[in-house]
């Protein structure tokens, strides 16, 4: 991929690597292609050699005397309280009907639903040296979609400034000052969509809006938690859309930066600077416009053309999507995970795919800000990987760095695709690490595959990254009887299928993360 060791460092902007990037890159210069893990169709976690999981936590579990651990978890972060004692943060994305409540919308079933969404803050410790979580610790609680919430800054929406619930929680991320981002993003689904012209309410997924018609603009916002005390409030500073992230990093400027992405064929990728790096109440949120590198900020007082589109800055952020077009942001193909890397300061974004535009295997997008400054308005960006057979992944989603530069990655292909048509040759989803630096630069190693209809996400490393936090999503999720799961993940025999959060160590990771 490079010619020289000079043309490395040029890609990187290094000068020099640290002892523990040259033994990252001397491990994977050793590992030859034919150690990636091959394609799996195997209702198992399979592992590459050198790694092995624990399970963590599952769906049903109790969390305390009232609340279990939802469903289909997703997202994961946590705030650090000891060396042996971490507050973990866990979205629980959406819930299948089949396995929690039955089809029926009724009351019931729906009150079951709306009480396994959301997220989950839950105590692990070490524990005999694994991470064990702590059943029914007074900090363990529910934020779900029947918890009461709040617009921040005092913001009313439809006439009030409280939110019941939060749910359709994807990625997320974490504050400078220590509290939990999570992000709404196929809210539609729950609650759906306030159509422009005639205000009339789309038909939903799900249905909840026939019990709870919550107005569909009290959803699809980035919410802010309170680790300690569960408190959530909503941020409509950051716009409304189906956030896939919220990914934050102070700025050379020393403002806090968040990256967020619209999980859409043909949405964008946004970011918000804020005026201080202490908290969203002043600042500008921008969407880009890739094919001239820059960011365009959404702001009425800046914009003539916004300005006889809506009426308030309040009214153009419920509507974000349309404002970008207005603006003539870039269309992409499902733009998911953005992350930041640790020694070059590039933004990384993945791309899953968009097959009305022939794009079956999606690609990661590399950012580089004007200055390596997270607040400037001018980048340039190129492709960094492209899906399919050569590189042997397809629908690239969740991303995470290691503190040695080696970028983590999971695929999303959905279910009835799995080994059929055009991904016949990639098994089930998978995690794949591709080091940025060395020998292997940009070569893409298969280090795990996912239970049967199973999508691995909410990648997340342990403080001294020795370990890896990571959720098992969805697992026989194409199941249609009960009595014969097309999943037994994660407990064998003829057991129901349950989502769950693992523990992956091992000499592997050890060796990237030294």
């Amino acid at each position: 991929m490079y010619n020289s060791r000079r043309d490395f460092l040029k890609f990187l902007g290094l000068s020099t690597y640290s002892l523990s990037q040259l033994s990252a890159i001397s491990f994977l210069s050793s590992c030859d292609k034919t150690e990636s893990l091959f394609p799996s169709l195997k209702d198992d976690l399979v592992l590459i050699e050198g790694l092995e999981y624990k399970k963590l936590i599952s769906f049903g579990d109790s969390i305390n005397t009232q609340n279990v651990f939802g469903f289909n978890n997703d997202f994961i972060t946590y705030k650090k309280l000891a060396s042996d004692e971490l507050l973990m943060w866990v979205n629980h994305e959406y819930v299948n009907p089949f396995f929690v409540s039955g089809f029926e919308r009724t009351k019931e079933n729906i009150d079951k639903e709306r009480a396994l969404v959301g997220g989950s803050i839950i105590k692990i410790k070490k524990i005999n040296n694994e991470w064990t979580f702590v059943s029914n610790d007074p900090l363990n609680r529910a934020v779900r979609a029947d918890t009461a919430m709040i617009f921040a800054n005092g913001i009313e929406i439809e006439g009030s400034n409280s939110v019941i619930g939060t749910c359709s929680n994807c990625a997320g991320g974490y504050t400078p000052w220590n509290t939990f981002l999570t992000c709404e993003e196929n809210t539609d689904q729950n609650y759906g969509e306030r159509d422009s012209l005639t205000k009339t309410v789309s038909d939903t997924k799900y249905g909840w809006n026939a019990i709870y018609p919550h107005p569909p603009e009290h959803y699809g916002w980035i919410v802010e938690v309170e680790p300690e005390t569960g408190k959530a409030k909503k941020h409509t500073n950051l716009g409304r859309f189906a956030h896939e992230c919220a990914t934050t990093i102070v700025s050379k400027s020393n403002q806090v930066v968040v990256y967020s992405a619209d999980d859409k064929a043909d949405e964008h990728i946004y970011k918000f600077i804020s005026k201080t790096n202490s908290n969203f109440e002043k600042g500008i949120l921008y969407v880009a416009d890739t094919k001239n590198g820059k960011w365009l900020p959404l702001v009425l007082e800046l914009s003539p053309i916004l300005k006889k589109h809506f009426k308030s800055h309040t009214d153009l952020m419920i509507n974000t999507r349309e404002a970008s077009k207005i603006l003539g942001a870039t269309p992409l193909n499902r733009p998911e995970d953005i992350e930041v890397h640790p020694l070059t300061g590039d933004v990384y974004i993945t791309l899953t795919k968009n097959p009305k535009r022939k794009d079956y295997f999606g690609s990661i997008l590399k950012i580089s800000e004007k200055e390596s400054n997270h607040s400037s308005t001018t980048f340039s960006a190129e492709i960094f990987l492209l899906g399919g057979e050569e590189n042997s992944f397809s629908c690239p989603d969740n991303l995470a760095f290691d503190k040695n530069g080696n970028l983590w990655m999971c695929t999303d292909m959905s279910g009835p695709t799995i080994g059929k048509g055009p991904y016949t040759s990639f098994g089930n989803n998978g995690l794949f690490v591709i080091p940025t630096m060395g020998p292997r630069a940009g070569k893409v190693i298969q280090v795990a595959s996912a239970p049967v209809d199973a999508e691995l996400t909410g990648l997340c490393f342990s403080p001294d990254q020795k370990e890896l936090f990571l959720s098992v999503q969805h697992p026989g999720e194409l199941s249609t009887d009960l009595k014969n799961p097309t999943s037994h993940w994660p407990n064998g025999g003829e057991s129901t299928p349950r989502p769950s959060v693992v523990v992956i160590s091992g000499e592997f990771l050890e060796n990237l993360t030294k």
